[in-house]
């Protein structure tokens, strides 16, 4: 519960928003908050940023709303404040408020992942939070952003990426179809969710065939699975087998997958750097090394490396 000084400082910088004082009330809100943290008293110095942001949003004053917004994770990591749902909860609503095209909405949103990563429990961010941010791109058609947090999110957020990718699809020609649902399965893959990876893929498949009567679809039964082939989208059949490969482990079935459909992986060549990852990844095949200095140093600094599934999911099947 806020002190009298803390409730007394809310009525005095609510009036001065009411009277339109923005500038004078931002600035206020600075002073009076770094007064709080300087005297470590984290709880009232978030509660009149987390209120202070809140008000100047609701008075069409994003970029000074914008700026408490990061001062207040910034508190959040000062204070050494472990994520919880009260916490959580601040920075969702203050997102949601956040108009999308304030230029700070997305240093906000880097800047609370990272206090997540740094203080939570999971090192690549809030499962939470990457879920509720992913979601917030999808309803903007932000695909690019929305896939790379619900890739990190919950068991939920599959779903939601599944119908980002196939909406985007829709857009295009049904050929096209396995380069939409190839970025759900090799990001859940390459982040160690073989789970996911299989639930965007049969949820993709089962729309597909809801939406394409004309589509032609060959079961094919064996003793280890069963599986709907598509004669006119080989790469899709390709995610299928690669799905049924991951499960075993073994690094002749992949080489063999890949051999087989190396013609069109050949139209694909997108697709090189992550096959060769998951290639790394789930079967154990060295990835070729930068042997130029150049090459090696853009391969250092180009982004981070992924770590190897703890466990594997053993079983077997016929690639024939």
């Amino acid at each position: 519960m806020p002190s009298r000084n803390v409730e007394k400082t809310h009525e005095r910088l609510q009036k001065r928003i009411k009277e339109g004082q923005y500038y004078e009330a931002h600035q206020q809100l600075r002073v009076v908050s770094q007064r709080y943290i300087k005297a470590e008293s984290y709880g009232s110095a978030i509660d009149i940023l987390h209120t202070g942001a809140q008000a100047l949003f609701k008075a069409n004053q994003g970029g000074s709303g914008g700026d408490l917004c990061l001062l207040l994770v910034e508190t959040y990591k000062t204070a050494k404040m472990a994520p919880d749902s009260v916490s959580k909860s601040r920075l969702v609503e203050l997102i949601t408020m956040m108009p999308s095209e304030e230029p700070s909405r997305k240093r906000f949103i880097n800047e609370s992942i990272a206090w997540t990563s740094k203080l939570g429990a999971f090192p690549a961010g809030d499962p939470e939070l990457h879920h509720f941010i992913g979601n917030l791109y999808s309803q903007e058609d932000e695909v690019y952003e929305a896939e790379k947090h619900l890739l990190l999110g919950t068991k939920e957020s599959a779903d939601v990426l599944t119908r980002t990718l196939y909406e985007w699809y829709k857009q295009d020609e049904t050929r096209t179809a396995p380069t939409y649902i190839a970025r759900a399965v090799f990001g859940y893959l390459l982040v160690g969710n073989l789970r996911e990876a299989s639930r965007s893929l049969d949820v993709f498949i089962q729309q597909l065939i809801q939406d394409s009567p004309a589509l032609v679809i060959q079961e094919v039964q064996s003793a280890s699975a069963d599986i709907r082939v598509f004669p006119s989208l080989p790469l899709l059949n390709f995610l299928s087998l690669l799905r049924l490969a991951v499960q075993t482990g073994g690094a002749d079935i992949f080489r063999n997958l890949k051999s087989h459909y190396a013609s069109q992986l050949r139209d694909v060549p997108s697709w090189d750097d992550a096959l060769d990852q998951i290639g790394e990844l789930y079967f154990g095949i060295q990835v070729r090394r930068p042997t130029n200095i150049l090459d090696m140093m853009g391969s250092m600094f180009g982004g981070g490396s992924v770590e190897r599934p703890a466990q594997q999911i053993t079983g077997g099947y016929d690639l024939d």
